[in-house]
């Protein structure tokens, strides 16, 4: 019979505790084998442990009683989260939720905020090209107007990822301008 701890090594004698066949490695001068050993070394830890005043609070149940964890899902379908999240770095996207009769209102909303978007940053960027045309003010203007397609990108990026993942985006200046127009569902 092989050992209990090895595999394919011959056992010598039975534990004297618990009675498993174990090989000459495992045993010890008293007969017993390893798990034996560290049963005992854990009950004499917990002895000399002193005992914690007060109540033991209750374990929480097993996730199988519990039930399924309430996971926050959009209640819009992906497709159309999709559009509006590609609506923010491709404006003519953000148009073709606005264009169904059978979308939410808060994907028209989030349409809207992406229209709003690509509006402000060309509105900015066509007065920074304005001023970049003013003798003295334009080096400051030019030098912003260089930066301006790197913030559009990573501005983007960024609500396009939140409004894929279902969250509710703020723009500063549209979103206060388009709940005053279109508010949010209850």
């Amino acid at each position: 019979m092989d050992c209990y701890f090895h595999s394919n090594v011959p056992s010598v004698a039975p534990c004297a505790d618990c009675g498993k066949p174990i090989c000459a490695t495992c045993r010890d001068e008293r007969g017993g084998c390893p798990s034996c050993r560290l049963s005992a070394k854990v009950e004499a830890a917990t002895a000399t442990r002193p005992q914690i005043a007060g109540r033991v609070p209750p374990r929480p149940a097993p996730a199988s009683v519990r039930g399924a964890a309430a996971i926050a899902v959009p209640d819009d379908p992906a497709e159309s989260r999709a559009l509006v999240a590609l609506g923010y770095p491709l404006w003519p996207l953000a148009l073709i939720p606005l264009l169904e009769r059978k979308q939410s209102r808060n994907v028209r909303r989030q349409a809207l905020q992406a229209l709003g978007f690509n509006v402000g940053f060309y509105g900015f960027g066509a007065l920074l090209w304005l001023t970049a045309q003013v003798p003295l003010m334009g080096y400051s203007a030019g030098i912003l107007l260089w930066l301006l397609p790197v913030l559009f990108l990573v501005a983007s990026v960024y609500y396009g990822i939140k409004v894929w993942n279902g969250d509710d985006v703020r723009i500063p200046v549209v979103t206060s301008w388009i709940d005053d127009r279109l508010p949010k569902e209850t």
